[in-house]
């Protein structure tokens, strides 16, 4: 099959909501290192190469709220798609603790060439999608380690990150998912909500879009009947978000 730095699944669906998946990947593109950072492959299998379980939550919520679904194609190790274009960590030479050996010596002209091929039609379909859609509503969908290398255990097995700007859908989303008596729920948990230039900055924050960024923890969606299980808790919960706050 040949590389496109993204993939759109159900363009043709209708509803207000669109489910977008920044790190759905750990594939390296031919074009970056030959295809190879010089990682172990136990490496590329996890959470610093892609959020996994991410991908297949994602695609399911897609189905079941009539969303279109944007991925993008490439592991967030070869430019990150969840960072803004000037970011200094959009391509990390170290994470988590692991150096990455094809970025070392990576230097402004390879940033920019990565961010022509990968970063910017990424994002160009994504905004393309959000103006298509009337009064459209962002979910970002991102799984989160269970622990980081040297770091206590995370207790959350869902995070909903909000900024300032523009937090009424995340703030009542994460009033909802608290009155689940079985989960831990992170507000701005594992992560800060606000990252300037990130995805949510670029595509809801700067045009007043309703959104909210969905992490789960990774150990919750890493087969294909947990992503679907929590896809289908999920869809109900976002929509009665969305009507009971006449959002």
């Amino acid at each position: 099959m040949t590389y496109t730095p993204f993939s759109i699944y159900g363009a043709e669906r209708r509803s207000r909501w669109l489910i977008t998946c920044d790190h759905a990947s750990n594939y390296v593109p031919d074009d970056i290192s030959g295809g190879d950072l010089g990682l172990d492959p136990s490496d590329m299998q996890r959470h610093i190469a892609y959020d996994v379980g991410a991908r297949g939550t994602s695609l399911r919520l897609g189905e079941l709220l009539d969303a279109p679904v944007i991925c993008a194609n490439w592991s967030r190790l070869c430019i990150d798609p969840n960072r803004g274009a000037d970011d200094p960590t959009l391509v990390m030479r170290l994470y988590d603790g692991t150096i990455i050996p094809g970025n070392r010596d990576v230097g402004d002209a390879e940033i920019e060439r990565r961010k022509l091929a990968h970063y910017q039609p990424y994002h160009a379909a994504l905004e393309s999608l959000a103006v298509d859609r009337k009064d459209v509503v962002i979910i970002a969908m991102h799984s989160f380690s269970p622990k980081l290398n040297g770091r206590a255990p995370r207790p959350w097995e869902v995070g909903i990150l909000h900024a300032p700007q523009e937090d009424r859908f995340g703030k009542a989303l994460i009033a909802k998912l608290e009155q689940e008596p079985d989960l831990t729920v992170g507000d701005n948990e594992p992560y800060d909500g606000y990252l300037p230039g990130d995805s949510i900055d670029q595509h809801a924050l700067r045009s007043g879009r309703l959104n909210a960024l969905i992490e789960l923890r990774s150990d919750e969606i890493d087969t294909p009947e947990t992503q679907n299980a929590w896809a289908e808790r999920l869809a109900p919960i976002l929509q009665d978000t969305l009507v009971k706050n006449d959002l």
